[in-house]
């Protein structure tokens, strides 16, 4: 019987760990992701499912795994896991937190300097038409120092992107349920305020919160009102969180100066008309795509898939 079923490829060092321990699983190799029909077929008596942020594992997935014990996402997030009904079922589910945080920091700041300074858009430049030549108002962008940096959501990756813009000489605003103890406020420099005044204060608003129903479009058309004109939007966390058609109205009507997204409402789709937006920067999820993430992400799985297997408790249960 195959006691683990992983629904991707995963880094080497996770499949090592589980050949070391002597456990049968089977692995996923398609270059897609897989399908839900597939993953149906390949549950029925496996004890373990590691999954990644792109597989659904709905009720249909949970009610052909009648054997499931654990189901170990691959990510940080697990929207994609029907938590409450695994619950039910007495299945764990558990993440991969924390191990994002520095990769995840590094990606959105990258994306704020890129959208700063144009920096894609003058790589697109001198790929197509090119320049004339160096003059005084050629292509200007904006310095970060002195500027404001709003961030929603101030968990690890919000402090990570704190802690390496405020070497920029950035000012840190954020918000978010719970203010930060004061210790950690002034070590990142960073003052609590409502969402309202993130909004309205911030020259670059970062997005840093999990999907939730209260943060569902979380940013729309009246939070957009809210910002000054010519900030710009950064998103590395989850897509929903910004209503997609009040972004691409904001930005057609020059509400905001642009938008940086690795994330997208409606994913792996995406809308033609930011594709088409000069003042947009478009990544593809990669914000933990570093191996440094991806590796120490295949620990955690492999480790609590080999916990749950010795009938111990894994590490970041989501659904308890």
């Amino acid at each position: 019987m195959t006691q683990i079923y992983i629904s991707a490829q995963i880094p080497q060092k996770g499949v090592q760990l589980l050949k070391e321990n002597g456990v049968t699983f089977e692995m996923y190799t398609g270059k897609d992701v897989i399908d839900q029909a597939t993953l149906q077929q390949k549950v029925p008596e496996v004890e373990v499912l590691i999954t990644p942020l792109s597989t659904t594992v709905d009720a249909a997935i949970i009610d052909a795994a009648p054997k499931l014990k654990l189901i170990a996402n691959f990510g940080a997030g697990f929207n994609n896991i029907a938590t409450d009904y695994a619950k039910e079922k007495g299945i764990l589910v558990t993440n991969t937190p924390f191990v994002s945080t520095d990769a995840t920091a590094e990606l959105t700041a990258g994306l704020i300097i890129s959208l700063s300074r144009r920096i894609v858009a003058g790589d697109h430049l001198m790929r197509t038409t090119g320049f004339s030549g160096w003059a005084p108002l050629f292509f200007l962008g904006h310095e970060l120092k002195d500027k404001t940096l709003g961030i929603i959501g101030m968990g690890q990756i919000g402090q990570g992107v704190a802690t390496r813009l405020k070497a920029f000489g950035m000012k840190i605003i954020y918000s978010q349920r719970h203010q930060l103890p004061k210790e950690v406020e002034e070590t990142l420099g960073a003052t609590y305020l409502t969402q309202a005044e993130v909004l309205a204060q911030a020259d670059i608003i970062s997005l840093h919160t999990p999907l939730t129903n209260g943060t569902y479009h979380l940013i729309d058309q009246t939070a957009f009102a809210q910002m000054k004109p010519g900030a710009f939007l950064v998103n590395a966390s989850r897509g929903p969180i910004v209503s997609e058609a009040d972004l691409i109205t904001a930005l057609q009507t020059e509400k905001i100066a642009g938008a940086a997204l690795d994330v997208y409402e409606f994913e792996p789709k995406v809308s033609d008309t930011l594709k088409q937006m000069p003042q947009v920067i478009l990544t593809p999820h990669i914000g933990n795509a570093t191996v440094e993430a991806r590796d120490a992400m295949a620990v955690i799985v492999a480790n609590n898939a080999l916990a749950i297997l010795q009938n111990k408790k894994p590490d970041y249960i989501v659904n308890l």
